[in-house]
């Protein structure tokens, strides 16, 4: 791929951005350069730039938040994501959090409906780009292909009318292991731990791509079957663009993980 760059430390278009917020985006630059190798290519528009937008990305393990922070810092964007009410409502990382801009989503709350259309309005209005995993948690397809997700992030772009910007990563499951789905005792941590402090070691390639913004005009969000198209379309975009990362491992990651549960099936599984 063209365009590719290595652990830049481009902060021009961070200006803006809360104290709070580049302090913990730069300890989260050392934080990757010291875990492995990062590798950017693509890159997002300039007239999209200072504007609402959505980035939609594959998730493939606990380290590919802190790759996706990095590899947005590295071409001069300094994102938020839609986190869970309960990690913005934890002691000291909670406030650092809150003032930092990012969207709060309390899953299954009956306040649901008025939290999307918060969402919205909120999209229209903010300069800084959302970080959304549309498959809602990380892949437990055997192949670490992308799981079928949910259309929430299509209905988000389609309510707002904000571009979608695709990013197909790879590489980021080799840093962390994906451990348990809750943490009950110290035995929960210590696999997490233990591959996290070797990851400085293996030195894992990070492998991060920005794609062409995902063209929605077709579909309009008022109209039933929509959202999933849009959502179908958008998942099969970041899928596309995550073929040429893993060209040597079609099938199944080279680095095996012992902990991650392999129980799904993707269905954009080339």
């Amino acid at each position: 791929m063209a365009g590719e760059t290595t652990d830049s430390n481009d902060t021009a278009a961070v200006g803006g951005t809360p104290a709070i917020w580049r302090a913990m985006l730069a300890f989260d630059h050392n934080l990757v350069r010291l875990a492995g190798r990062l590798r950017v290519t693509g890159s997002v528009p300039r007239e999209l730039r200072g504007r609402p937008m959505l980035i939609a990305a594959n998730h493939i393990g606990n380290f590919d938040p802190f790759v996706l922070m990095a590899a947005c810092r590295s071409i001069g964007l300094a994102p938020r994501f839609m986190l869970a009410g309960g990690l913005l409502d934890t002691p000291v990382l909670g406030p650092a959090l809150k003032a930092s801009g990012h969207l709060r989503v309390d899953r299954g709350s009956a306040s649901a409906v008025q939290q999307f259309t918060t969402a919205v309005e909120e999209l229209r209005s903010t300069r800084a780009p959302i970080i959304v995993y549309p498959e809602g948690q990380i892949s437990r397809d055997p192949g670490l292909w992308p799981e079928r997700g949910k259309t929430g992030l299509a209905r988000l772009a389609l309510g707002s009318g904000v571009p979608v910007v695709p990013i197909s990563q790879w590489g980021a499951h080799e840093a962390v292991y994906w451990g348990t789905k809750t943490v009950s005792g110290l035995g929960d941590v210590v696999p997490l731990a233990r591959s996290g402090l070797t990851s400085p070691l293996r030195r894992p390639t990070f492998r991060v791509h920005f794609g062409e913004p995902v063209e929605l005009d077709e579909f309009d969000a008022g109209t039933p079957g929509h959202a999933v198209r849009a959502h179908a379309k958008i998942m099969r975009t970041i899928t596309e663009g995550l073929v040429p990362l893993r060209r040597d491992e079609p099938d199944v990651p080279r680095f095996h993980d012992p902990t991650r549960p392999t129980d799904a099936v993707s269905p954009w599984r080339p």
